[in-house]
């Protein structure tokens, strides 16, 4: 602030009185081509003022001008309060300064020159705002600009860990570490590097957003690389090379030959099956492999293991002799058997046909779970095609080779009915062992289409062993000579001329088939049935019940051939036979052309059974009767 200076007076000198005259009153009014006006009205008055205007408002812009926003700018400390620092930059005010964005804001005093962020150069009040923290970051920023241009190391701390990786400190400032770029080999834990200090280097930068990323692994690999290019020149395929694994994968492991990485596949880790790496290597172990592959244009080296180890089909014979028993443990298990390791790399099939001599296994799951240590049999050794053929069956002894003394054939046992097909039933005699009943051993005296119509499931049934096959393992069976053959009875009972009564079981195309007393059936053909199909009795049907008499018995094919007998009351009152007769088919409709006889709209009433012989159809015709 500018004081006024006052003269210094002599006080010897006499002084002299001086009156200042009063200034002239401006006048009020003005008259201006023939009206009044004020002074200030006048043209040449507003030209001046104009001119001021205009100069006032070009220093002001020139000023402005001077200070541009988003700018670091010096200025001078003129007052400090307890919560802000007064800052002349020059500007036509001062600004303000917030006490919390100084770093130790004790150590600045009035008068100390200071570098602040033109933030704006006025506000909606009108005042300067400015920041200390702002014109720190912007020079820092600079300072981390040039250090990525330079590709210079920085020195950071590692603060927190976030997702994906860490906040590192770099110059105060905040930058991202990947979690892939901290080191070369993989990171075991991520916290216990939380606080530690570093050498990164930034790979890249945002000036937009002022993000930061670093890596800490590229100052690795520079260092590793002349190792490497010495490794990489030296490698050949074959070497044999000590490791260290450094990273573990479903495919398989990477391996740190000394500056260069190898990867081992999971196929190359073992002979023998390997669900995962882990299973035979952990992290950080020291391995010996050996250079299976060398892309020198892609640089990448493929390594085995398993190569330095003797391949188990060498000597298999010797180690495992046909008709041997060894343990093994299952593998795996498909619908056509059971793969059972004997030794890692060394694998053999248990077919579904080799695993009981009793049981009916229909999937090996039955008998068998992965992981199972089971005793086999080695049944046979394929070395060309590196096979090997084992049995789970042949540990135990074939109970075949002594069923045959307790099946005999004529002995009689029971079993239950286990299952049935359109040929027979199979019946269970003991566990395991079934023995098969033909269809055409189930009745003496019926002719059976279906074995359900004799026998059902789970029924306990007493049967007769018919034939034994121990090559084979089978037994044949039969459910009718566990019982009395009943044709030496029916030859005397049914001999020829015998009469007797029947009931319609089956209506056929050349006859009917008829149940007769002692559940015993027989055959009466078309031409033995004219004479109860005349006259008011045309058609036969099932359930009938006929007059019948045996002409043909034959206890050798089991047939027995019988003739219908009309009532004597219809035999009376029949007409005699004539050529007018239709023939007719047993049990078809009545014929549509009428009789000559009878009236156009009436059909005939006496349909004719057509003349054949009395034999009965042969055993290969359909649906003939057993014991017809």
């Amino acid at each position: 602030m500018i004081e006024p200076t006052e003269d210094k007076v002599d006080a010897t000198r006499p002084q002299e009185k001086t009156v200042t005259p009063p200034p002239a009153a401006a006048p009020a009014e003005m008259r201006f081509k023939g009206r009044k006006v004020k002074p200030d009205e006048l043209p040449e008055v507003r030209s001046q003022q104009q001119a001021e205007a205009e100069d006032l408002t070009a220093l002001y812009e020139k000023m402005i001008m001077e200070f541009r926003e988003g700018e670091i700018v010096k200025g001078k400390i003129i007052a400090i309060g307890e919560k802000e620092i007064s800052v002349d930059i020059g500007f036509k005010s001062e600004g303000t300064v917030l006490l919390e964005e100084f770093t130790g804001p004790k150590q600045y005093k009035v008068g100390d020159d200071i570098e602040v962020y033109l933030d704006r150069v006025e506000d909606s009040e009108g005042q300067l705002l400015l920041s200390k923290k702002k014109a720190d970051f912007l020079k820092i920023w600079e300072r981390i600009g040039a250090i990525y241009r330079d590709e210079e190391i920085v020195r950071g701390r590692i603060m927190r860990r976030i997702k994906g990786g860490f906040v590192v400190d770099i110059m105060t400032v905040d930058a991202f570490l990947p979690g892939s770029q901290i080191d070369v080999h993989p990171v075991r834990d991520f916290d216990a590097l939380v606080g530690q200090e570093m050498d990164f280097r930034i790979v890249k930068l945002n000036d937009a957003r002022k993000n930061i990323v670093v890596s800490h692994k590229v100052i690795v690999e520079k260092s590793l690389a002349g190792i490497r290019e010495k490794v990489l020149g030296e490698l050949k395929v074959g070497d044999i090379m000590e490791g260290t694994v450094k990273n573990i994968t479903d495919f398989g492991v990477f391996v740190d030959l000394g500056g260069v990485d190898g990867l081992l596949h999971i196929t190359d880790l073992s002979w023998g099956r390997v669900s995962h790496p882990s299973e035979v290597v952990q992290l950080d172990q020291k391995i010996t492999v050996k250079v299976l592959d060398y892309d020198r244009e892609r640089q990448r080296i493929s390594i085995g293991l398993k190569q330095l180890q003797a391949h188990p089909w060498e000597g298999v014979e010797n180690k495992y002799p046909v008709h041997t028993k060894v343990r093994g443990r299952v593998v795996s298990i498909a619908r056509y058997g059971a793969f059972v390791e004997l030794e890692k790399g060394l694998e053999g099939l248990v077919h579904i046909s080799e695993m009981s001599w009793t049981q009916h296994v229909k999937h090996p799951s039955a008998l068998l779970s992965v992981g199972d240590e089971i005793d086999v049999v080695v049944l046979n050794i394929d070395k060309e095609s590196r096979k090997i053929s084992l049995g789970l069956k042949q540990v135990e002894p074939d109970p075949w080779e002594n069923l045959e003394l307790k099946y005999a054939v004529g002995s009689r046992h029971t079993g239950r009915v286990r299952d049935l097909v359109p040929f027979g039933a199979f019946v269970e005699l003991e566990d395991g062992i079934d023995g098969l009943v033909h269809i055409s051993d189930l009745s003496w005296t019926k002719r059976v289409r279906h074995p359900g119509e004799v026998l059902h499931k789970g029924e306990d049934v007493e049967v007769i062993v018919l034939g034994f096959d121990r090559n084979e393992r089978r037994i044949a069976l039969g459910l009718k000579q566990a019982q009395t053959n009943p044709w030496d009875e029916f030859e005397q009972v049914y001999a020829a001329g015998t009469k007797t009564t029947g009931k319609v079981a089956r209506v056929l195309e050349k006859g009917v088939v008829v149940e007769l007393p002692r559940d015993v059936e027989g055959f009466v053909p078309n031409s033995q049935l004219k004479r109860i199909t005349r006259g008011p009795r045309q058609v036969i049907s099932v359930g009938d019940e006929l007059q019948l008499e045996v002409i043909e018995f034959d206890k050798d094919s089991k047939k027995i051939i019988l003739a219908a007998q009309a009532p004597a009351a219809e035999e009376a009152a029949a007409e005699p036979e004539d050529e007018s007769y239709r023939q007719y088919v047993v049990g078809s409709d009545v014929d549509e052309t009428p009789r000559q006889s009878a009236p156009p709209s009436e059909p005939s009433a006496s349909p004719e059974i057509p003349r054949e012989d009395a034999s009965p159809p042969s055993e290969d015709a359909p649906e003939t009767p057993s014991g017809v």
